[in-house]
């Protein structure tokens, strides 16, 4: 366990592959530069891997003051217990008071080990963090400028806020697309600290033979239009109309975990607590009830249509316009109306969702 140190950095785990940073370390960037300034100290990311010191710039440019860079050939490709004995020792040697990772699959397979072994708490796939003083109810004593972590929990129904008191450092890890991505500012300054773990053959007990990456196929993070479509839909075969209309309106195609659990479409497509996290500039939800989980992913769209036959469903109370109706007529009239409407060459005002 690690004291308590309360001047302590504000820690971001850089999760990179290949070289390339994973978004929601850029994301948690902006957020801990948030957290370090409420608490008045430095913020900080720990950089694993290969080759990979040229990417402190970048970390520097969102929001850190410095990075840890660790460089071995045995941190190349990811394993679990070398990058957890690196961010382990560094822990031990810096103290710092909050470490973030991003809820990836790589994040939540290191964090708990990481927590386990400087025996800390941990809140996994937390949707906020804040900083605020927190009184014991027990003993009554005011524990200054906690980290409030805060994460859906049974189910989604209920919002929990968990607070550590004295097993240190906080640990969370945050899921992507919550924290917003802030623009970099290429002028901010920095300093890299290269450091030094020493990896034993034990550390690295799995030899890789062969590597298959598979590209993932939607990016919902960064569409400004998504047509998304629910249990509602009916059927693998009637998705196509949500399809059509993605495509007629030149967006991309989401689904809440209703849609996917039944077959309808990969769970690439997922919007929602279990699956994506998005801010598109208009979210067409058709089918889609609105339970809890689905609207803690899409509900800071600028725009929300929902299309329900239902008009008591929950997704209208975070719609800006409604359609109430059978989703089979509604949609084929949209796509109707969209491939029908005049071109920017024959005199019609062309607009920017």
């Amino acid at each position: 366990m690690i004291r308590v140190n309360r001047q302590g950095e504000v820690w971001v785990f850089a999760e990179q592959e290949d070289g390339v940073l994973n978004d929601v370390s850029l994301e948690l960037c902006g957020k801990a530069r948030q957290l370090g300034d409420q608490l008045g100290v430095k913020v900080a990311a720990v950089l694993p891997g290969c080759d990979v010191r040229p990417l402190s710039r970048r970390l520097i440019a969102h929001g850190v003051d410095r990075v840890y860079s660790v460089h071995d050939e045995k941190l190349r490709h990811y394993q679990t217990n070398a990058y957890a004995k690196v961010l382990v020792e560094l822990i031990q040697k810096h103290e710092p008071q909050i470490v973030l990772f991003g809820a990836t699959h790589l994040g939540r397979d290191l964090a708990p080990r990481v927590a386990s072994a400087v025996r800390a708490g941990m809140t996994a796939d937390c949707t906020d963090l804040q900083i605020k003083d927190v009184t014991d109810v027990r003993t009554k004593e005011v524990h200054p400028n906690l980290l409030l972590q805060i994460r859906p929990a049974f189910g989604g129904n209920i919002v929990a806020t968990i607070v550590n008191y004295d097993m240190w450092p906080q640990m969370a890890t945050v899921r992507e697309g919550v924290m917003p991505l802030q623009e970099p500012d290429g002028k901010r300054t920095g300093e890299t600290i290269d450091e030094t773990v020493q990896l034993a053959a034990a550390d690295v007990p799995l030899k890789l033979i062969e590597r298959h990456v598979e590209e993932r196929k939607v990016n919902l993070k960064g569409a400004r239009v998504i047509v998304a479509g629910g249990g509602g839909v009916g059927s693998k075969e009637n998705f196509k109309l949500i399809h059509e209309l993605a495509g007629a309106i030149g967006g991309a195609v989401g689904a809440s975990r209703a849609a996917v659990d039944g077959g309808f479409i990969s769970k690439d497509h997922q919007v929602g607590q279990t699956g994506t996290t998005v801010r598109p500039a208009l979210y067409i939800a058709c089918g889609i009830s609105g339970a809890v989980q689905h609207r803690a992913g899409m509900e800071e769209s600028a725009k929300v249509i929902a299309i329900n036959s239902d008009p008591n469903a929950p997704i209208y109370s975070v719609a800006h316009y409604g359609i109430v109706g059978d989703l089979n007529r509604v949609i084929p009239l949209m796509v109707k109306g969209l491939r029908e409407r005049p071109t920017a060459e024959e005199g019609a005002v062309v607009g920017d969702w």
